[in-house]
């Protein structure tokens, strides 16, 4: 026997486990995808890229990472299923080899006043338990030391049965909470400016109130009119203490108005139920607005915006309460909570340092527990829910992330690289949605798909390695290596921006000057102060639009044609042609098909089990009544426009029978954002996260201002679709506006006239203007990391 024959005999047969190295996905067709069938390496990175509106999302999240959870979620009782959000089965045919999905996506976290980042990432809870466990004077349990929770007491008997007889005691309890009873654990009090509630020339008859929705020809004038605590007919002017007192303050009070039996409520009390107690981005524009204009926040005088007792903030830990704790740099914290030496504590202190140093490890050591998690960016909050994985002890799960590159600066993109690296190295299978070439190049394995965006996409045009890319002459492998160059020559600026002074946040009274009439990009690392800069020193309105990040809010009801206002027009022109009423027109009034209420579709509720839509078979999924398409305009019924794409519609409105130039307009813009593939009847929520930022941007242009703040406009923009979003920008530049971007992608820098580079670091090390001048200047001074890095970029 050879030595070689005994070694294999001796080698033992592959075990049927090792088999299901692949997640296989056959027939996806989630969305715009067209039956994508594809196989994923596991424990590796894979890289999904393609331009925005491709299908990425549809796959990696909507089929791939959707799935996961809802087998996960089968697992439990139905009991507990209940409990749980229902989710349907993707719409694939084969999905073989999942492991358990985590998603870390970037939606935006709460707006609620009371989330920070402390009590989103379970901080808050170790530090409330180190308190109420050190902390000098002691004061109680850790709900002591919770902004959330308020100081109750209460008493009153009770009776049970004992040995066969009632017995009556009495009982009391007592709640500590560490809730400041002021402002209710916000850190900030509202007034309300009575002026933008009332006109108070006017009666009530006469239409003083400027509340919205506050009209005397509904249910509000029957109930002012017949409850008799003062005259509606009198000018509020007029009122007497009393009267004014039960209009503006009166507690709910039952009454009876024409034998139907109402509740009436002061002013103040109900709004601030319905309006002011609310996330204001969830308003509709109107109310939001009104909100705006009527109340004024300040910081509470009892707690010092702190949000906690008194009580809470007199227990100390070595001369550090817990207020003070939270608003320190989260860098310094865990700088502080390492030099506690308290054995007793030992295993909650280890735990709490390590989510402190992960912080500082992702980048984001220059946050505040205190700070509200509503304020952070798309980009901050993803990595905020990363905290929690990085330590975990997990092996063979599934991560999703959905672009974690997103407001990094180039420095600090090869640290997330490395993190990316660490959970695959741990065994896990790691799958990216991802545009940066720089995260791209770090991919075992890459997934291309398109070709182009909407039902242009959908299918997979490379999947393979980074140099296969490349080669593949796919829109990704064309642009993966472009480099804008630097300009030739910069614009003139027409004048000066002043800022003097501004201490915003991080910022060390920072004086300097934004050129106007040219393209300006405020630069630095994450956390530098570029945000507080522009939007703590640049007021929006007066002349100023403002693009922020925020997300777009809408229900499946909402499409780009309610979103930008193009579906007024468009009722109006279809309104005039037929000699009828616009509401006809409309999926969500008078026009909308009885059978579905205009959605479309019929949603049956299983409760515990995923919800079953099924198209209306009365009106075939077109949303109106057929009536209603009977009426047509250039020979086309209202269905049939909506279901047009963009260009398609700017086509059918610019000329003939249809001509409708504010539609048109509108049409233009959404063209020029690069948007021409969208349906106009398209719901928001199915669009993609590149889509919603060009939809707002499209939306914003066309608001009369002369200075346009952007806040990372190429968030979610493939690299072929940067090349068009600097033309646009130049676009409106040529038409005599000033444009500010704040921006980390280098081939915006390398096309601005004038950058502004904040540092040198992050946080307290942050909030200085280290570099002003042009692109050519930085590059050649190289005095910062963005200097360094738009170098490299650019081969200079």
């Amino acid at each position: 026997m050879s030595p070689t024959t005994s070694a294999d005999e001796r080698r033992p047969a592959p075990h049927a486990a090792d088999a299901h190295d692949l997640i296989r996905v056959f027939g996806a067709r989630e969305n715009n995808l067209k039956d994508v069938g594809i196989e994923i390496p596991k424990r590796r990175l894979t890289v999904f890229t393609g331009v925005s509106g491709s299908g990425k999302t549809s796959l990696v999240f909507n089929t791939i990472a959707a799935e996961s959870q809802r087998m996960i979620n089968e697992t439990y009782s139905t009991f507990v299923q209940g409990f749980m959000p229902a989710q349907a089965r993707p719409d694939v045919d084969v999905l073989e080899g999942l492991t358990t999905a985590i998603i870390v996506d970037q939606q935006r976290m709460g707006a609620d006043p009371r989330s920070t980042v402390g009590t989103a990432t379970d901080a808050n809870a170790m530090l409330r338990i180190l308190f109420s466990r050190l902390g000098r004077p002691h004061i109680g349990s850790p709900q002591a030391f919770s902004f959330n929770v308020a100081s109750i007491s209460g008493g009153g008997a009770v009776k049970y049965e004992r040995g066969g007889k009632t017995v009556k005691e009495r009982r009391s309890f007592t709640i500590t909470g560490g809730m400041c009873p002021r402002c209710e654990g916000r850190g900030t009090v509202s007034d309300i400016d009575l002026a933008e509630l009332y006109d108070a020339d006017k009666s009530l008859n006469e239409g003083a109130l400027k509340i919205p929705g506050y009209s005397m020809d509904g249910w509000y004038g029957r109930i002012f009119r017949g409850c008799g605590y003062f005259d509606p007919d009198k000018p509020i002017r007029k009122f007497t203490e009393k009267e004014l007192n039960d209009l503006l303050y009166r507690e709910p009070t039952k009454i009876k108005v024409d034998g139907i039996n109402l509740t009436y409520e002061g002013l103040i009390p109900r709004i601030q139920k319905s309006m002011l107690s609310k996330d204001v981005d969830s308003l509709q524009p109107h109310v939001r607005a009104f909100v705006t204009r009527a109340t004024t926040f300040t910081v509470c005088p009892d707690c010092d915006g702190t949000r906690l007792t008194e009580a809470a903030r007199s227990s100390k830990i070595e001369g550090i309460g817990i207020a003070d704790a939270c608003a320190m740099q989260i860098s310094d914290l865990a700088e502080w909570a390492r030099g506690l030496d308290e054995p007793s504590v030992a295993p909650l202190l280890a735990k709490l340092v390590h989510t402190l140093e992960s912080f500082v490890e992702i980048g984001l050591g220059y946050l505040s527990l205190e700070r509200p998690s509503g304020t952070l960016s798309g980009g901050e909050a993803q990595r905020v829910k990363m905290i929690r994985h990085l330590g975990s002890s997990l092996t063979d799960v599934t991560y999703v992330f959905d672009e974690p590159t997103i407001g990094l600066h180039p420095h600090d993109i090869q640290r997330m690289n490395g993190l990316l690296l660490r959970l695959r190295d741990k065994g896990n299978t790691v799958l990216v949605v991802e545009h940066k070439p720089e995260a791209i190049a770090i991919a075992d394995h890459v997934v291309d798909l398109g070709p182009g965006a909407g039902t242009a996409g959908g299918t997979v045009c490379f999947e393979g390695t980074l140099e296969g890319l490349r080669a593949s002459g796919t829109v990704t492998g064309r642009h993966l290596d472009d480099r804008a160059a630097l300009k030739e020559s910069v614009r003139e600026p027409s004048g000066r921006l002043e800022i003097r002074g501004a201490s915003t946040h991080n910022l060390r009274n920072v004086d300097v000057d934004i050129p106007l009439g040219v393209l300006t990009v405020v630069t630095g690392v994450a956390g530098s102060g570029k945000s507080s800069l522009v939007h703590g020193s640049i007021p929006a309105g007066a002349g100023v639009v403002a693009i922020d990040q925020g997300a777009i809010r809408g229900s499946r009801r909402s499409n780009p044609a309610t979103y930008t206002g193009l579906l007024d027009p468009i009722r109006k022109a279809f309104a005039k042609a037929n000699g009828v009423k616009p509401a006809l027109f409309s999926a969500n009034s008078e026009g909308a098909c009885p059978a579905c209420n205009g959605a479309g579709v019929v949603y049956t509720d299983l409760a515990m089990m995923a919800g079953v839509a099924v198209t209306c078979e009365e009106c075939e999924g077109r949303r109106f009544q057929e009536a209603v398409l009977d009426y047509h305009l250039g020979g086309r019924d209202i269905a049939e426009v909506l279901a047009m794409p963009v260009t398609e519609a700017e086509e059918f409105f610019g000329s003939g029978e249809a001509r409708l130039p504010a539609a048109h307009r509108i049409l233009q813009r959404l063209a020029d954002v690069g948007l021409g593939y969208l349906g106009i009847g398209q719901p928001l929520t199915t669009l993609s996260g590149g889509e919603r930022q060009r939809l707002k941007l499209a939306t914003h242009m066309g608001e009369d201002g002369g200075v346009y703040v952007l806040d990372e406009p190429t968030a979610g923009l493939h690299l072929a679709d940067v090349e068009q979003l600097l033309g646009l920008l130049d676009r409106l530049v040529d038409a005599g506006k000033s444009v500010i971007v704040i921006e980390h992608h280098q081939a915006v820098m390398a096309h601005a006239d004038w950058i502004i580079d904040l540092g040198p670091g992050a946080g307290h090390d942050g909030g200085k203007v280290v570099f002003e001048g042009t692109p050519a200047d930085l590059v050649a001074a190289r005095s910062t990391l963005t200097g360094q890095h738009l170098a490299a970029y650019v081969g200079g």
